[in-house]
């Protein structure tokens, strides 16, 4: 079973992505509950963290239950870096996440996320600063390199693991690529083979169903695997995934009720955590995927994506509960939604 420091893992571990704007606690409480087995923070600016902001430190919060849980992290300067890791610390996660893929133009041009890409020392140092500001295990998620002639993951992952970094994560596209095309594996496979890396090495990109989370699983042989979009209004992704590894059958899907009832758990501990206004809003990205599937359900959806109170958007919930009772849900391609123009290291 692949461990990271002291924390033991279970021998496939299923990762929930750190998303921008997604992975908050009301979000990754769903996906605890329905079987990710490691997660991390949204993304959280370094300068941010030493400026005191507010919205960086509201992104430290988790819960117990959460664990284990790590804060990923992202910059371009050492110093910044390496006292943003001692801020994590205070708050107790199980470790520390340094963020090297965000392909974004606003963190790149910054030298921050996959910027770093292009440079692979400074690469180093900011992950030793980072080692340097913790006792807690600190761990990577990155690209496999700027574009299709920089492919430079093999490197990285050596001059990381070299550093101390406790595990890597690999996302299967170029910063170039962002999150178009296929993501390609192949390159995180040989990283796993590679005969010097001792490290837990996990895949990401791409994972929308049990069947290929078991076709990557046993064809590029990782030790892990992230799963981010195809959890976006879908938390069952996970204990899907598990039930086909342990029976190659595929699992039936949530019933109405359930994702009634998980939609609503879901809305409620976002207005609890960031407000009414904001919790309202950034609940908006995943009622396609909950409901995905209800025939004639776009009137529905579209109340539920402009209506302004907890109260109007429950009534409308009821509505389809009771509009829709009894549908048996078939089995449908979940929705990868894509994200241009925020940072979602999926």
């Amino acid at each position: 079973m692949p461990s990271i420091g002291n924390i033991q893992l279970p021998e496939f571990p299923l990762l929930l992505a750190p998303m921008e704007d997604v992975s908050d606690p009301p979000f990754r409480a769903v996906c605890k509950e329905n079987g990710a087995d490691l997660m991390y923070s949204e993304f959280i600016s370094s300068e941010g963290l030493i400026r005191d902001a507010i919205k960086s430190k509201h992104k430290l919060d988790f819960s117990e239950e959460e664990r284990p849980f790590g804060i990923q992290i992202f910059g371009g300067d050492e110093d910044a870096m390496e006292m943003s890791a001692r801020i994590c610390e205070t708050v107790n996660p199980d470790l520390v996440d340094i963020n090297f893929g965000c392909p974004v133009k606003k963190v790149v041009s910054k030298g921050a996320g996959a910027g770093v890409l292009k440079d692979v020392p400074l690469m180093v140092r900011l992950t030793e600063a980072v080692i340097k500001g913790t006792t807690l295990p600190v761990t990577i998620k990155t690209r496999l390199g700027w574009d299709d002639e920089t492919k430079n993951i093999e490197e990285v992952a050596e001059r990381l693991q070299d550093i101390g970094v406790k595990a890597i994560t690999i996302h299967g596209r170029t910063r170039n690529q962002l999150y178009k095309g296929e993501a390609d594996w192949t390159l995180i496979a040989k990283v796993k083979n590679n005969p010097r890396i001792h490290i837990p090495v996990f895949g990401n990109g791409d994972i929308d169903s049990p069947q290929k989370a078991s076709e990557y699983k046993n064809r590029y042989g990782v030790d892990g695997i992230m799963i981010g979009r195809a959890a976006i209004g879908y938390p069952w992704i996970f204990r899907e995934v598990k039930h086909y590894f342990q029976t190659k059958q595929i699992m039936a899907p949530p019933t109405l009720q359930e994702r009634i009832d998980v939609c609503r758990k879901h809305l409620y501990k976002s207005v609890d955590w960031k407000g009414p206004v904001v919790g309202i809003n950034e609940m908006r990205r995943h009622y396609t995927n909950y409901l995905k599937g209800l025939p004639g359900i776009k009137e529905f959806r579209y109340k539920l994506v402009t209506l302004k109170t907890v109260e109007e958007i429950d009534e409308v919930l009821e509505e389809i509960s009771k509009a829709y009772n009894g549908y048996t849900f078939e089995r449908l391609p979940i929705e990868l939604i894509n994200y241009h123009e925020k940072c979602s290291v999926d």
